[in-house]
Protein backbone atom coordinates (compact mmCIF):
# COMPACT_ATOMS: atom_id res chain seq x y z
CA UNK A 1 0.00 0.00 0.00
CA UNK A 2 1.50 3.33 -1.11
CA UNK A 3 0.08 5.22 1.92
CA UNK A 4 1.67 2.72 4.31
CA UNK A 5 5.07 3.25 2.70
CA UNK A 6 4.72 7.01 2.90
CA UNK A 7 3.77 6.82 6.59
CA UNK A 8 6.77 4.63 7.36
CA UNK A 9 9.12 6.95 5.50
CA UNK A 10 7.69 10.00 7.33
CA UNK A 11 8.06 8.29 10.69
CA UNK A 12 11.65 7.19 10.13
CA UNK A 13 12.83 10.49 8.68
CA UNK A 14 11.22 12.48 11.49
CA UNK A 15 12.70 10.26 14.22
CA UNK A 16 16.12 10.60 12.59
CA UNK A 17 15.89 14.41 12.58
CA UNK A 18 14.76 14.44 16.20
CA UNK A 19 17.82 12.50 17.34
CA UNK A 20 20.08 15.17 15.85
CA UNK A 21 18.52 18.01 17.85
CA UNK A 22 20.02 19.32 21.08
CA UNK A 23 19.86 22.46 23.20
CA UNK A 24 20.82 24.64 20.24
CA UNK A 25 17.82 23.56 18.19
CA UNK A 26 14.79 24.76 20.17
CA UNK A 27 13.38 26.71 17.24
CA UNK A 28 14.14 23.91 14.75
CA UNK A 29 12.33 21.44 17.02
CA UNK A 30 9.22 23.60 17.08
CA UNK A 31 9.37 24.16 13.32
CA UNK A 32 9.65 20.41 12.70
CA UNK A 33 6.67 19.70 14.95
CA UNK A 34 4.56 22.14 12.97
CA UNK A 35 5.83 20.74 9.64
CA UNK A 36 4.92 17.17 10.59
CA UNK A 37 1.97 17.36 13.00
CA UNK A 38 0.55 20.82 12.27
CA UNK A 39 -2.73 21.54 10.49
CA UNK A 40 -0.87 21.85 7.21
CA UNK A 41 1.84 19.31 8.11
CA UNK A 42 2.98 16.21 6.28
CA UNK A 43 0.86 13.81 8.32
CA UNK A 44 -2.26 15.89 7.69
CA UNK A 45 -1.56 15.81 3.95
CA UNK A 46 -1.30 12.02 4.05
CA UNK A 47 -4.63 11.85 5.86
CA UNK A 48 -6.25 13.50 2.89
CA UNK A 49 -5.31 10.45 0.82
CA UNK A 50 -7.68 8.23 2.82
CA UNK A 51 -10.55 9.39 0.68
CA UNK A 52 -8.95 7.69 -2.38
CA UNK A 53 -8.85 4.27 -0.68
CA UNK A 54 -11.48 1.58 -0.90
CA UNK A 55 -13.83 0.85 1.95
CA UNK A 56 -11.81 -2.26 2.82
CA UNK A 57 -8.45 -0.41 2.90
CA UNK A 58 -9.58 2.73 4.72
CA UNK A 59 -9.92 1.26 8.31
CA UNK A 60 -6.45 -0.29 8.18
CA UNK A 61 -4.93 2.88 6.78
CA UNK A 62 -6.66 5.00 9.42
CA UNK A 63 -5.25 2.75 12.12
CA UNK A 64 -1.74 3.10 10.71
CA UNK A 65 -2.06 6.90 10.59
CA UNK A 66 -3.12 7.03 14.26
CA UNK A 67 -0.24 4.76 15.27
CA UNK A 68 2.30 6.95 13.48
CA UNK A 69 0.77 10.12 14.98
CA UNK A 70 1.00 8.67 18.51
CA UNK A 71 4.60 7.55 17.98
CA UNK A 72 5.70 10.91 16.61
CA UNK A 73 3.80 12.93 19.24
CA UNK A 74 5.51 11.00 22.03
CA UNK A 75 8.88 11.35 20.30
CA UNK A 76 8.47 15.13 20.03
CA UNK A 77 7.55 15.38 23.74
CA UNK A 78 10.54 13.29 24.81
CA UNK A 79 12.93 15.25 22.61
CA UNK A 80 11.51 18.55 23.89
CA UNK A 81 12.35 17.48 27.45
CA UNK A 82 15.87 16.52 26.36
CA UNK A 83 16.38 19.84 24.60
CA UNK A 84 15.03 21.83 27.57
CA UNK A 85 17.34 19.98 29.96
CA UNK A 86 20.28 20.73 27.67
CA UNK A 87 19.37 24.43 27.61
CA UNK A 88 19.20 24.59 31.42
CA UNK A 89 22.46 22.68 31.77
CA UNK A 90 24.22 25.01 29.36
CA UNK A 91 22.89 28.08 31.19
CA UNK A 92 24.05 26.76 34.55
CA UNK A 93 27.48 26.01 33.19
CA UNK A 94 27.85 29.39 31.51
CA UNK A 95 26.63 31.43 34.51
CA UNK A 96 28.54 29.36 37.06
CA UNK A 97 25.59 29.23 39.47
CA UNK A 98 26.01 27.08 42.55
CA UNK A 99 22.50 25.75 43.10
CA UNK A 100 23.52 24.40 46.52
CA UNK A 101 24.00 27.90 47.92
CA UNK A 102 21.25 29.10 50.31
CA UNK A 103 18.72 31.53 48.84
CA UNK A 104 18.91 35.26 49.39
CA UNK A 105 16.93 36.35 52.42
CA UNK A 106 13.95 38.54 51.59
CA UNK A 107 13.73 41.68 53.69
CA UNK A 108 10.48 41.68 55.68
CA UNK A 109 8.54 44.81 56.46
CA UNK A 110 6.98 45.78 59.77
CA UNK A 111 3.92 47.60 61.03
CA UNK A 112 4.16 51.38 60.95
CA UNK A 113 5.22 53.02 64.21
CA UNK A 114 1.84 54.79 64.43
CA UNK A 115 0.06 51.45 64.03
CA UNK A 116 2.24 49.94 66.75
CA UNK A 117 1.53 52.89 69.05
CA UNK A 118 -2.21 52.74 68.40
CA UNK A 119 -2.39 49.01 69.03
CA UNK A 120 -0.43 49.35 72.28
CA UNK A 121 -2.76 52.09 73.55
CA UNK A 122 -5.85 50.14 72.47
CA UNK A 123 -4.60 47.08 74.36
CA UNK A 124 -4.28 49.18 77.52
CA UNK A 125 -7.88 50.36 77.26
CA UNK A 126 -9.20 46.92 76.38
CA UNK A 127 -7.60 45.68 79.59
CA UNK A 128 -9.53 48.40 81.46
CA UNK A 129 -12.88 47.28 80.05
CA UNK A 130 -13.24 49.87 77.29
CA UNK A 131 -14.75 49.09 73.90
CA UNK A 132 -13.18 50.30 70.64
CA UNK A 133 -15.57 52.06 68.27
CA UNK A 134 -14.72 53.16 64.73
CA UNK A 135 -16.41 55.99 62.83
CA UNK A 136 -16.55 58.11 59.68
CA UNK A 137 -13.72 60.33 58.49
CA UNK A 138 -16.21 62.31 56.38
CA UNK A 139 -18.70 63.66 58.90
CA UNK A 140 -21.62 66.05 59.30
CA UNK A 141 -21.06 69.49 60.78
CA UNK A 142 -23.82 68.62 63.23
CA UNK A 143 -21.92 65.74 64.81
CA UNK A 144 -18.44 67.24 64.48
CA UNK A 145 -19.23 70.64 65.96
CA UNK A 146 -22.79 71.22 67.13
CA UNK A 147 -23.01 68.02 69.17
CA UNK A 148 -19.73 69.02 70.80
CA UNK A 149 -21.33 72.23 72.12
CA UNK A 150 -19.89 74.27 69.26
CA UNK A 151 -22.83 75.97 67.52
CA UNK A 152 -22.35 77.73 64.21
CA UNK A 153 -20.21 80.89 64.40
CA UNK A 154 -18.81 79.84 67.79
CA UNK A 155 -15.30 81.38 68.04
CA UNK A 156 -13.78 78.11 69.32
CA UNK A 157 -14.37 76.62 65.85
CA UNK A 158 -11.41 78.65 64.60
CA UNK A 159 -9.10 76.31 66.53
CA UNK A 160 -10.38 73.40 64.45
CA UNK A 161 -10.78 74.91 61.00
CA UNK A 162 -11.07 72.00 58.59
CA UNK A 163 -11.72 70.94 55.00
CA UNK A 164 -15.33 71.32 53.89
CA UNK A 165 -16.95 69.25 51.16
CA UNK A 166 -20.22 71.16 51.44
CA UNK A 167 -21.47 73.61 54.06
CA UNK A 168 -22.70 70.69 56.16
CA UNK A 169 -20.24 67.90 55.22
CA UNK A 170 -16.58 68.04 56.25
CA UNK A 171 -13.51 66.04 57.14
CA UNK A 172 -13.72 65.45 60.88
CA UNK A 173 -11.42 67.47 63.12
CA UNK A 174 -11.50 64.96 65.99
CA UNK A 175 -13.01 61.54 66.67
CA UNK A 176 -15.60 63.04 69.04
CA UNK A 177 -18.44 62.50 66.53
CA UNK A 178 -18.01 58.76 67.12
CA UNK A 179 -18.65 59.37 70.82
CA UNK A 180 -21.80 61.39 70.10
CA UNK A 181 -23.20 58.68 67.82
CA UNK A 182 -22.36 55.95 70.33
CA UNK A 183 -23.87 57.97 73.17
CA UNK A 184 -27.12 58.23 71.19
CA UNK A 185 -27.37 54.45 70.96
CA UNK A 186 -26.13 53.34 74.37
CA UNK A 187 -28.59 51.72 76.78
CA UNK A 188 -27.60 52.87 80.28
CA UNK A 189 -29.89 50.32 81.88
CA UNK A 190 -27.22 47.78 80.91
CA UNK A 191 -24.35 49.68 82.51
CA UNK A 192 -22.05 52.67 81.94
CA UNK A 193 -20.51 53.57 78.59
CA UNK A 194 -16.73 53.08 78.37
CA UNK A 195 -15.28 53.57 74.91
CA UNK A 196 -12.37 54.86 72.88
CA UNK A 197 -12.54 56.02 69.26
CA UNK A 198 -9.20 55.90 67.40
CA UNK A 199 -8.78 57.27 63.90
CA UNK A 200 -7.42 59.84 61.49
CA UNK A 201 -8.52 63.46 61.74
CA UNK A 202 -7.99 66.59 59.61
CA UNK A 203 -7.45 70.27 60.25
CA UNK A 204 -6.46 73.20 58.09
CA UNK A 205 -2.94 73.65 59.35
CA UNK A 206 0.51 74.50 58.03
CA UNK A 207 2.72 71.43 57.66
CA UNK A 208 5.97 71.80 59.57
CA UNK A 209 8.08 69.79 62.01
CA UNK A 210 5.33 69.69 64.66
CA UNK A 211 2.10 70.23 62.71
CA UNK A 212 0.26 68.37 59.97
CA UNK A 213 -3.03 68.82 58.14
CA UNK A 214 -3.80 65.21 59.06
CA UNK A 215 -2.91 63.25 62.17
CA UNK A 216 -4.31 60.54 64.44
CA UNK A 217 -6.27 60.69 67.66
CA UNK A 218 -7.61 58.34 70.29
CA UNK A 219 -10.45 59.90 72.23
CA UNK A 220 -12.04 58.26 75.24
CA UNK A 221 -15.43 58.63 76.89
CA UNK A 222 -16.86 57.25 80.11
CA UNK A 223 -20.46 58.05 81.12
CA UNK A 224 -22.37 56.54 84.00
CA UNK A 225 -23.69 57.27 87.45
CA UNK A 226 -21.40 59.02 89.94
CA UNK A 227 -18.46 59.44 87.55
CA UNK A 228 -16.09 62.02 89.05
CA UNK A 229 -12.90 63.93 88.36
CA UNK A 230 -11.19 61.41 90.60
CA UNK A 231 -12.13 58.63 88.17
CA UNK A 232 -10.66 60.69 85.33
CA UNK A 233 -7.41 61.32 87.16
CA UNK A 234 -7.03 57.66 88.13
CA UNK A 235 -7.61 56.55 84.54
CA UNK A 236 -5.12 59.04 83.14
CA UNK A 237 -2.55 58.11 85.79
CA UNK A 238 -2.75 54.46 84.75
CA UNK A 239 -2.52 55.30 81.05
CA UNK A 240 0.56 57.47 81.62
CA UNK A 241 2.30 54.82 83.67
CA UNK A 242 1.56 52.12 81.09
CA UNK A 243 2.94 54.23 78.27
CA UNK A 244 5.85 56.03 79.93
CA UNK A 245 6.80 53.95 82.97
CA UNK A 246 5.44 52.98 86.38
CA UNK A 247 7.24 55.84 88.17
CA UNK A 248 5.50 58.54 86.14
CA UNK A 249 3.23 61.12 87.80
CA UNK A 250 0.65 63.39 86.23
CA UNK A 251 -0.67 66.84 86.96
CA UNK A 252 -3.85 68.57 85.78
CA UNK A 253 -3.89 72.19 84.69
CA UNK A 254 -7.08 74.20 84.09
CA UNK A 255 -7.95 74.66 80.43
CA UNK A 256 -10.93 75.21 78.13
CA UNK A 257 -12.75 72.85 75.78
CA UNK A 258 -16.34 73.56 74.71
CA UNK A 259 -17.43 69.95 75.28
CA UNK A 260 -16.05 69.51 78.81
CA UNK A 261 -16.52 71.46 82.02
CA UNK A 262 -14.26 71.63 83.94
CA UNK A 263 -11.48 71.06 81.38
CA UNK A 264 -7.83 70.24 81.99
CA UNK A 265 -4.52 69.85 80.22
CA UNK A 266 -2.66 66.76 81.43
CA UNK A 267 1.10 66.74 81.96
CA UNK A 268 3.29 63.74 82.74
CA UNK A 269 6.53 63.94 84.69
CA UNK A 270 9.48 63.88 82.30
CA UNK A 271 10.61 60.35 81.57
CA UNK A 272 14.07 61.52 80.50
CA UNK A 273 15.17 63.62 83.45
CA UNK A 274 12.72 62.36 86.08
CA UNK A 275 11.44 65.88 86.66
CA UNK A 276 14.78 67.63 87.13
CA UNK A 277 14.52 69.57 83.87
CA UNK A 278 15.98 68.85 80.44
CA UNK A 279 15.59 69.70 76.76
CA UNK A 280 12.63 67.31 76.35
CA UNK A 281 10.52 68.95 79.06
CA UNK A 282 11.93 72.45 78.35
CA UNK A 283 13.48 72.58 81.84
CA UNK A 284 10.04 72.32 83.53
CA UNK A 285 10.10 68.66 84.54
CA UNK A 286 6.68 68.13 82.90
CA UNK A 287 5.49 67.21 79.39
CA UNK A 288 2.00 67.97 78.12
CA UNK A 289 0.46 64.83 76.61
CA UNK A 290 -3.32 65.24 76.31
CA UNK A 291 -6.48 67.20 77.07
CA UNK A 292 -9.41 66.01 79.16
CA UNK A 293 -12.32 67.05 81.34
CA UNK A 294 -15.77 66.22 82.66
CA UNK A 295 -18.37 65.91 79.91
CA UNK A 296 -20.37 69.13 79.56
CA UNK A 297 -24.00 68.67 80.67
CA UNK A 298 -25.19 70.12 77.36
CA UNK A 299 -23.38 67.36 75.46
CA UNK A 300 -25.17 64.74 77.56
CA UNK A 301 -28.55 66.42 77.17
CA UNK A 302 -28.19 66.57 73.36
CA UNK A 303 -27.94 62.77 73.41
CA UNK A 304 -31.00 62.47 75.59
CA UNK A 305 -28.97 61.58 78.68
CA UNK A 306 -30.16 62.97 82.01
CA UNK A 307 -27.25 65.13 83.18
CA UNK A 308 -28.68 65.20 86.72
CA UNK A 309 -28.40 61.40 86.96
CA UNK A 310 -25.40 60.68 84.78
CA UNK A 311 -21.97 62.26 84.48
CA UNK A 312 -18.83 61.39 82.62
CA UNK A 313 -15.34 62.29 81.54
CA UNK A 314 -13.64 62.52 78.17
CA UNK A 315 -10.05 62.78 76.99
CA UNK A 316 -8.09 62.87 73.76
CA UNK A 317 -4.52 62.09 72.87
CA UNK A 318 -2.53 61.96 69.64
CA UNK A 319 -0.62 58.89 68.52
CA UNK A 320 1.97 61.07 66.77
CA UNK A 321 2.55 63.05 69.97
CA UNK A 322 3.04 59.88 72.01
CA UNK A 323 5.34 58.27 69.44
CA UNK A 324 7.45 61.42 69.06
CA UNK A 325 7.98 61.62 72.80
CA UNK A 326 8.73 57.94 73.30
CA UNK A 327 11.13 57.54 70.36
CA UNK A 328 12.71 60.99 70.22
CA UNK A 329 11.25 61.84 66.80
CA UNK A 330 11.64 65.56 66.11
CA UNK A 331 9.75 65.89 62.80
CA UNK A 332 6.13 64.76 62.44
CA UNK A 333 6.46 64.62 58.66
CA UNK A 334 8.58 61.47 58.95
CA UNK A 335 5.45 59.48 59.79
CA UNK A 336 3.87 60.15 56.40
CA UNK A 337 6.74 60.26 53.89
CA UNK A 338 7.15 56.50 53.50
CA UNK A 339 10.92 56.57 53.90
CA UNK A 340 12.06 53.01 54.63
CA UNK A 341 15.05 54.32 56.57
CA UNK A 342 12.61 55.90 59.01
CA UNK A 343 10.19 52.99 59.39
CA UNK A 344 12.93 50.37 59.80
CA UNK A 345 13.99 51.98 63.07
CA UNK A 346 10.84 50.70 64.78
CA UNK A 347 10.91 46.96 64.06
Amino acid sequence: MNLQVQLEELKQSTLLKLKEMDGNHQKELQDLRVAVLGKKGSLTELLKGLKDLSNEERPLAGKLVNEVRDILTKAFEEQAEIVEAAVIRAKLESESIDVTLPGRQVSLGNRHVLTQTSEEIEDIFLGMGFQIVDGFEVEKDYYNFERMNLPKDHPARDMQDTFYITEEILLRTHTSPVQARTLDQHDFSKGPLKMISPGRVFRRDTDDATHSHQFHQIEGLVVGENISMGDLKGTLQMISQKMFGAERKIRLRPSYFPFTEPSVEVDVSCFKCGGDGCNVCKKTGWIEILGAGMVHPSVLEMSGVDSEKYSGFAFGLGQERIAMLRYGINDIRGFYQGDVRFTEQFK
